[in-house]
């Protein structure tokens, strides 16, 4: 089975909603936008019955370069994190 494509996506939701695959697609970029934002300036974004989106800061930590086997620093950085809903696991579970 292929992967949903943006564009298969944006047809399967028009299709079911009625609306355009232009405002389809215009809400994807609107909601990504927003929650591209909210991350940045809250920490966490939460789409309601499917997840949400958190950053999270990572430590400094010891890593081994698997060529060599010669141990690194990897430095300290934020990340960001998807944390599914409870509902949609069971959906899918």
């Amino acid at each position: 089975m292929a992967k949903m494509t943006k564009s298969v996506l944006v047809s399967t939701l028009s299709e079911k909603t009625g609306l355009s695959k232009k405002d389809v697609s215009a809400l994807f970029d609107a909601l990504s936008a927003v929650a591209y934002k909210e991350v940045k300036k809250v920490g966490e974004f939460v789409v309601p019955g499917f997840g949400k989106l958190v950053k999270a800061k990572r430590k400094a930590r010891t890593g081994v370069n698997p060529a060599t086997g010669e141990k690194i620093k990897i430095a300290a950085k934020t990340v960001v994190k998807f944390r599914l809903a409870k509902a949609a696991k069971d959906a899918v579970l």
